[in-house]
């Protein structure tokens, strides 16, 4: 196994960093085991969910299933939404160009790497719930290690040492097989466990080491990452050794097949309904930490009258935890007997959705499913048929369809939110009741405003902003020349 924490890029990392790297690998060991030794092997299982895009998800067994068809590895993990939803993207596209998308979460599997990741997934969406709870965490602590202490150099060089814990789990796959990572963690375990074809799908816009993966072909989705990775920029105190010219590619925006091809006709239908003065359609996603409650509550309230006189029917994805619900009915009084809900319901779900362009809507309508892909994929059914999505600036930043901003969860969040609303589809961030009541008054009444949304999604379809889930397939495909 090659080393990838001593040296970066071209750039020497110093010996207190090596050791620090070596120190937290051992640290793992001891709590969960030393499995290097160990032969994983994994056999396919049907995913309901993404039937449609042929999806199949790798679980372990005691003998392996080789792969079959033209194989697409997807690599990922469970935290929070947004890595998942960038894989049913890349899912989605490879399914389309005639590939076939195998599943691959690393947090999911009874291995020392595994029980690594998921051991640190709690530390994060602890720590993110908690910065929505206390100004003084999220000030000194939380948003200085999101946009700051993750960038650094030292960060990534931690992340490979621990990352070297992966590898057994690769132990089945041919090593020119294609594979996406949505996360650097997939993409750096590929990487040791010495796989030729590695494309690692960097999700957002704020260059951060804590990304990198040394070897593999990074993808990025806008100009502003693709100019700070290939600088490492602000990655250590002094300058570094750029990326090399087949290290680092600009794409564009990762969005499932299904939702790219039907741009114009989705466009059509918003302009239509807003032009024939229907209720507009606002799309809450909740998200995968859950985090936010308070804000959720002041967007809920400020609606309600508009929900009332039908000037807005209102849309909630819980995903797959209803905290967030119980939060609301303790909060406004007959909440519960006004909605509409759709709780682990999922065939009645699609059926609503099936629907929703056929018909006028109005009222409020709830979604939750225990099933982490039916929870997540939810949102992206509703997107289509919605006409404006409330969220905060993760990975929905990209996706084609008018949004507004809530405040940022952790510094990396910001740029995402920056890059939308420089680009037009979205607005600049709303981080408390008084702006965001503003901005929903603004879109609910300024048919203009929200026309010339719509027109720039138009035109940035056009210019293949959304083609990213298209252009990484290719990139794994074809691997390094």
């Amino acid at each position: 196994m090659k080393d990838r924490t001593s040296v970066i890029f071209g750039n020497p990392l110093p010996r207190k960093t090596i050791v620090a790297a070596e120190k937290g690998k051992a640290k793992y060991i001891k709590k969960f085991g030393d499995d290097s030794k160990k032969e994983y092997h994994l056999v396919p299982v049907e995913i309901p969910t993404l039937s449609h895009m042929g999806v199949k998800n790798l679980v372990l067994a005691e003998q392996s299933t080789p792969l079959t068809g033209k194989p697409i590895i997807i690599g990922n993990i469970r935290m929070g939404f947004g890595h998942y939803r960038i894989s049913m993207a890349i899912a989605s596209c490879a399914k389309a160009l005639g590939y076939d998308p195998y599943w691959f979460d690393l947090a999911s599997f009874d291995a020392t790497g595994s029980a690594m990741i998921r051991y640190q997934n709690q530390l994060y969406s602890t720590a993110s719930k908690l910065s929505q709870k206390s100004h003084l965490f999220n000030h000194f602590f939380w948003e200085p290690l999101n946009s700051e202490g993750f960038r650094k150099l030292s960060y990534n060089a931690k992340d490979q040492k621990a990352s070297e814990l992966l590898a057994p789990l690769y132990h089945d796959f041919p090593k020119d097989t294609p594979f996406v990572a949505t996360h650097c963690w997939p993409s750096q375990g590929a990487i040791h466990a010495e796989m030729t074809h590695v494309v690692n799908a960097i999700p957002d816009n704020w260059p951060m080491a804590l990304h990198l993966s040394e070897g593999a072909i990074h993808a990025v989705q806008t100009p502003f990452a693709y100019l700070g990775y290939k600088m490492l920029n602000g990655m250590d105190k002094k300058p570094l050794k750029g990326m090399g010219p087949k290290d680092l590619y600009e794409v564009g925006c990762y969005v499932d097949h299904e939702i790219v091809s039907n741009v114009e006709h989705d466009i059509e239908l918003r302009l239509k309904r807003r032009n024939n003065d229907e209720p507009l359609r606002i799309l809450l996603s909740v998200g995968g930490a859950g985090a936010g409650a308070k804000q959720f509550l002041a967007m809920i309230k400020h609606l309600l009258p508009y929900v009332m006189s039908k000037k807005v029917a209102l849309f909630l994805n819980f995903g797959d935890h209803l905290t967030m619900y119980d939060f609301l009915c303790k909060k406004i009084d007959g909440f519960e007997a006004m909605v509409t809900r759709y709780f682990n319901k999922y065939e009645e779900f699609t059926e609503f959705v099936e629907s929703m362009d056929s018909k006028v809507i109005d009222g409020i309508y709830l979604f939750e499913n225990d099933e982490i892909f039916q929870a997540v994929y939810s949102t992206n059914l509703l997107m289509r048929h919605i006409d404006l999505l409330v969220t905060k600036p993760s990975e929905l930043v990209f996706y084609p369809v008018p949004k507004i901003f809530q405040r940022h969860i952790g510094g990396h969040e910001v740029y995402g939110a920056i890059y939308g609303r420089e680009m037009g589809d979205a607005t600049f961030e709303c981080p408390d009741e008084k702006s965001m009541s503003r901005m929903l008054d603004t879109i609910i009444e300024d048919k203009d405003l929200y026309a010339h949304m719509c027109q720039t999604i138009l035109k940035r379809k056009q210019e293949g902003a959304y083609d990213g889930g298209y252009k990484v397939v290719e990139l794994a495909v074809k691997g390094r020349e």
